[in-house]
């Protein structure tokens, strides 16, 4: 049994992470996190170690939780949603947990919505979350 979360370092990736906790000692269950950094898309100096340091820091906060959990980090310049289906699907995922934030409808339209491709084609239940 898994829960799997989709992180990024974020007030919205942080609170999907808090969810996912819950969620996971609910059901007596593993926590997978999954996290995809595209190489390419890193514009300053020192985005891949913040990015790093940031999974390690979930890690930790996991162990200190004292639960089972597994970090995933994909570095292959595919989709975020992409890769999160992909190991939800893999692993046979009881539950996904995504973090939203409000975008325009222009925002949407030009870069997609991961979340909508999560919650269309998720081979379990969405729980989505948002910050604060």
């Amino acid at each position: 049994m898994a829960v799997v979360v989709g992180f990024i370092p974020t007030p919205e990736g942080t609170a999907a992470l808090a969810e996912a906790t819950r969620e996971a000692r609910r059901r007596g269950a593993k926590v997978v996190l999954v996290a995809s950094y595209d190489p390419a898309q890193a514009k300053e100096a020192g985005a891949r170690k913040r990015f790093r340091d940031a999974l390690d820091r979930a890690a930790e906060q996991l162990a200190a939780e004292g639960l089972e959990h597994e970090v995933r980090t994909m570095e292959r310049g595919r989709l975020p949603s992409e890769d999160v289906l992909e190991v939800a699907e893999e692993i046979g995922a009881e539950v996904i947990v995504i973090g939203l934030r409000r975008r325009s409808a222009v925002g949407k339209f030009l870069l997609g919505s991961h979340a909508q491709q999560i919650l269309m084609d998720a081979p379990c239940p969405v729980l989505s979350v948002k910050a604060g």
